[in-house]
């Protein structure tokens, strides 16, 4: 809010924080964890106790203000965390890996549940996460950082469509890496030559997303409408279920590449040995130069 808050104590800074391990008072009671930070605030008693309800409404733990953490479940412990950096109303909150210690469907439920949660109120919100897909599902904006440096800052979109750097396009969302040799937009591989969305000179990695192939079976590439695209002809190596997708390892051009094919159609997998053919887009095609 155009203040410095770099010589103001921590407690005055009106930051919410809800950190990884929860770090609720094990000794309090759900209400009495809410309640402390009002109570440190000098808030009349009524006003404390309806804005514990609220929160408690707020996170669906309305019928459980009387226990102690340790009587909770560890989704219900971290509602209780997030509620109590809330009670306070503050100006900015800071997430710290809140939900890294939740197992899959809770850390699912939680994610749409703090982003709700964050609509209603409208609170400026910083959510810290390695996981790429809270970052792009959660958030409005988001910071890549590398070793202590900003890589990109953008929208989801943003990063995953357009990223500015190997690290961001590697970081973010599965990715084929294939070293190549480039002149102008044209980069060479196993004596294939591949058409990038941008121009680069000497030793370049190439990279394309896996669910961004489109694989035929045989020689044929498939006819589309949607722009120039690369082509490169290879054999199956290795095949996956793995539920909604089925998951291929390709060798063309002498490399390996990850393939995605949708099983909604409920069409036979192919098996290895088989030839294929792989097409994408050219403006799928990332080139970054490879350090030396």
């Amino acid at each position: 809010g155009g203040r410095d808050l770099t010589h103001i104590p921590t407690y005055e800074r009106d930051m919410g924080m809800v950190f990884q391990s929860y770090a609720l008072f094990p000794h309090m009671s759900v209400a009495g964890n809410l309640a402390f930070g009002l109570q440190m605030r000098k808030i009349a008693r009524a006003e404390i106790e309806r804005r514990v309800r609220e929160a408690l409404a707020l996170v669906h733990l309305e019928a459980l203000g009387d226990r102690k953490p340790a009587q909770l479940s560890g989704g219900q412990q971290q509602r209780v965390a997030l509620a109590r950096a809330l009670v306070i109303r503050p100006s900015i909150l800071l997430l710290d890996e809140p939900l890294s210690n939740l197992d899959a469907k809770l850390r699912d439920d939680m994610r749409a549940e703090i982003r709700d949660i964050q609509t209603r109120l409208k609170a400026t919100t910083i959510f810290v996460t390695h996981d790429q897909m809270e970052a792009l599902t959660m958030c409005d904006r988001v910071a890549v950082m590398n070793r202590g440096r900003l890589e990109q800052l953008g929208t989801p979109e943003d990063l995953y469509e357009r990223p500015a750097s190997a690290f961001v396009a590697t970081f973010v969302g599965r990715i084929n890496r294939l070293e190549a040799t480039a002149e102008g937009d044209v980069a060479r591989i196993g004596g294939e030559a591949l058409r990038a969305a941008r121009a680069a000179s000497g030793p370049v990695e190439l990279m394309v997303r896996p669910h961004r192939i489109e694989m035929s079976a045989g020689d044929a590439a498939p006819q589309t409408q949607d722009g120039p695209r690369n082509v490169l002809r290879g054999r199956v190596a290795r095949s996956v279920f793995a539920g909604d997708l089925q998951h291929y390892e390709v060798e063309a051009a002498g490399k390996l590449l990850s393939v995605e094919r949708s099983t909604t159609s409920h069409e036979a997998p192919l098996q290895p040995g088989a030839a294929v053919t792989l097409s994408w887009r050219v403006a799928d095609t990332f080139m970054f130069e490879r350090a030396p």
